[in-house]
């Protein structure tokens, strides 16, 4: 059974840990995700972006796929199935197809459209039960097409956005996607700090969390941070298993071709990474 993020994410700031999303592209990757938190006890989200919904078909398909495997493997940790970056199209889509969880990321609108858009979807989220995130100022690098520059988010727009009731709000600190630049700078302390001091309770999310120093994680988790995103990560993890085992040549010449065996040691590689990220986040045992 999915859940929303809500109470998961409210304990984490509670207790200064975060609860992990790791996005998902295939069956593999789902699996190596839910076999992870429930061996670590440990709550998740579960992220979908709009270009890996379309890439597994649909996320009517994506839905059905991971409820179907909760109850399979007998998952009972908190999970949550969340649209990362959607748009405002998407985010419906979403709701329809049975997702626990959305972000819309109306960052690259002017803040009186995001809060417009924001506020209406809001409002749906509650009446279903749903949580819902929100952005402002954009998050670096790029995501399935969604280009940031990393601007750091104004406080005061942060609190706006907050107002409208919103589950968690995700602030441009200074991360990016992908992997960070050797001259990278670092998260900006001192604008998180200013974001809690205006939003209060507000559980704020910290995109990028591929590559950002272990000190910098806990310090971000200090000032409030309950949910940190990892992608890039698990997609390196991912291919660089794959890519030992086919230049290993196992299973590639004389036995036939079986993808199973061949996407098994990428799919160990992700939980192997998801545990980490979650003993980092200290949400070992949290569920």
């Amino acid at each position: 059974m999915l859940v929303s993020a809500k109470e998961m994410l409210e304990k984490a700031r509670d207790g200064k840990y975060a609860v992990g999303q790791f996005n998902i592209n295939n069956l593999e990757w789902t699996k190596a995700v839910l076999q992870a938190a429930q061996e670590l006890n440990s709550p998740v989200i579960l992220g979908v972006s709009e270009g890996a919904g379309k890439y597994m078909t649909g996320y009517k398909t994506v839905s059905a796929m991971v409820k179907a495997m909760i109850e399979e493997m007998n998952i009972t940790v908190p999970v949550a199935l969340h649209l990362d970056h959607g748009t405002y199209d998407g985010c419906y889509k979403c709701i329809e197809a049975g997702f626990s969880s959305i972000m819309f990321d109306g960052s690259h609108y002017p803040i009186e459209e995001n809060v417009e858009k924001t506020t209406e979807l809001v409002k749906v989220c509650k009446e279903k039960g749903m949580s819902i995130e929100a952005e402002v100022g954009s998050i670096g690098g790029e995501e399935d097409g969604v280009v940031g520059m990393g601007e750091c988010a104004d406080p005061n727009e942060c609190k706006q956005v907050a107002d409208l009731g919103v589950t968690m709000l995700a602030a441009g600190i200074g991360n990016i996607h992908g992997k960070y630049p050797a001259d990278w700078a670092g998260l900006s302390f001192e604008t998180l700090a200013a974001i809690k001091d205006k939003v209060g309770d507000m559980p704020l999310v910290l995109h990028g969390g591929t590559g950002i120093p272990e000190d910098q994680i806990k310090k971000a988790i200090s000032l409030g941070v309950a949910k940190i995103n990892v992608n890039t990560e698990c997609q390196l993890t991912f291919a660089e298993g794959t890519r030992k085992y086919i230049e290993a040549g196992k299973d590639l010449v004389g036995k036939g071709f079986d993808p199973r065996k061949l996407l098994a040691p990428g799919t160990e590689a992700i939980k192997a990474t998801v545990k980490e990220k979650m003993e980092l986040f200290g949400s070992v045992g949290k569920a």
